[in-house]
This record gives structure tokens, sequence and C-alpha cells, in this order.
């Protein structure tokens, strides 16, 4: 056994409840539907209603619509903008769920661990667009439990809303509980929700985010058949 396997094992041989980020561990939810092109979309829709003005220029740039969205809340927090924005990002997500490409080695590592931990997801993406990447997968009766964006965007991580409502409804002691998320967001929400943390960091610019985050080398792993093999599974 590799020190690497080890440290994981040691990470994550007590937990019981496993909160999954599902952009990232899971999937590329925007693989064939574009991150950066739904953003830009977002704020040509913004702009469309005339009010571009409430918009930095980083975030009009930005390849991430979640920045555009918390961008409009942050001024227009009660607007029926809001609303509209939210369900047209819902409804893009749901576009991308026939063209998400699956993150590999999740999908066997979920059902193996399915059998010895409880699970929740607890992702900023719609929750509609999570349940319908979990059913197309045939991983519905792992995930009893899914939490995601609504219009409050101020509870997206990293606010721990969503892992908290995870946690509650699993009836989960956090010293049992462990978040595992691909932005520095899901460790600050980790942090806050007090639970155990491992980042999946699929190239270097992830681990360098992460590292600057704060999250310890030995918790980050580059692909999920590292985390297959510190549960036992066959090389």
């Amino acid at each position: 056994m590799t020190v690497e396997t080890e440290n994981l094992r040691e990470l994550i041989t007590p937990v019981r409840f496993v909160l999954w980020d599902l952009d990232g561990p899971i999937c590329r939810l925007f693989a064939g539907h574009p991150a950066h092109r739904v953003a830009k979309d977002l704020v040509r829709l913004v702009e469309g209603r005339g009010l571009g003005g409430l918009l930095t220029s980083e975030e009009r740039a930005t390849q991430d619509p979640h920045r555009v969205l918390r961008g409009v809340y942050l001024r227009r927090p009660e607007s029926d903008l809001i609303i509209e924005l939210e369900e047209w990002l819902t409804r893009q997500e749901l576009i991308a769920v026939p063209t998400a490409y699956p993150t590999a080695h999740a999908d066997p590592l979920i059902r193996m661990w399915a059998s010895r931990a409880r699970f929740a997801i607890t992702t900023n993406n719609a929750a509609v667009a999570a349940a319908r990447y979990i059913e197309s997968r045939g991983l519905t009766d792992c995930f009893p439990y899914i939490y995601g964006r609504t219009r409050q965007i101020d509870l997206m991580k990293p606010d721990p809303h969503y892992l908290l409502q995870a946690l509650n409804a699993m009836g989960a002691d956090p010293s049992a509980s462990l978040m595992i998320g691909d932005a520095p967001s899901d460790f600050e929400a980790a942090q806050k929700a007090r639970v155990s943390f491992l980042g999946y960091a699929r190239n270097d610019d992830k681990l360098r985010t992460f590292l600057d985050a704060g999250v310890r080398r030995e918790h980050i792993v580059s692909s999920m058949q590292q985390v297959r093999l510190a549960l036992g599974a066959p090389a």
C-alpha cells in the first residue's frame, strides 16, 4: 500500500455519511453544453433587460454562470429578474444533462461505497438537474437526498446551508461525515459545517486553488480511482 492510499484510508475509514458535489466529482455537467457559453448567454439576458450595469466587468467576462447569478443577486436580491435568471439557468442545466460526461471511476466508486455509507448530493446546480443526471446513470437508489440551488442565491456554497440540510435529513454526525468537492467553495462550506473534506482536482489549476485555500495535499485526489483503491477495490 502506498503512503497516498494510507492517508486516504485514514480519512475515509471513519466516514458513514458522504456529501457529494455534482459537477466535478460525479460528472462534468457542461461537457457538451459549455459553461462559458451559458455564462455569456446569461450576461446577454441581463443586458437585454437593460440591466447590464448590475454586473462588474469581471462578472461580464466570467466563464462561470453562477458568478453572473450571484452578481445580480447581490444588487437585486428580491427582484423578479432573479427568478427569471435562476429558472433560465436551471433549464440550461437540464439541457446539459444528456451530454454530461461521467467523471472517470465515479460510477463504480459510488456503487461500491453506497453499501457502506449514506450519500447526499449538495450542489450549487439545481437539484432537479442533479436528480436527472443521477437517474440517467442508474444511481438514483444511491442518492436519496439531493439539495441544490434555489432562488435564495446567497445560500449557495460556500454557505453551508445545503450541507446542513443533508446532515439533518440523514441524521448524520458531522464527525463521521465527508464532503467531496472540486472547488474552494466546497472546502469552505465543509469547514463551516464541521465535516471532513476531500478535494477532487482534475488538473494542476484545480490543485493549486485547493492548496492556496488551505486544503491539505494528502486530502486531494486527481482521480476517483484513488478513492476506490483506498476503499479496498482491486487495482
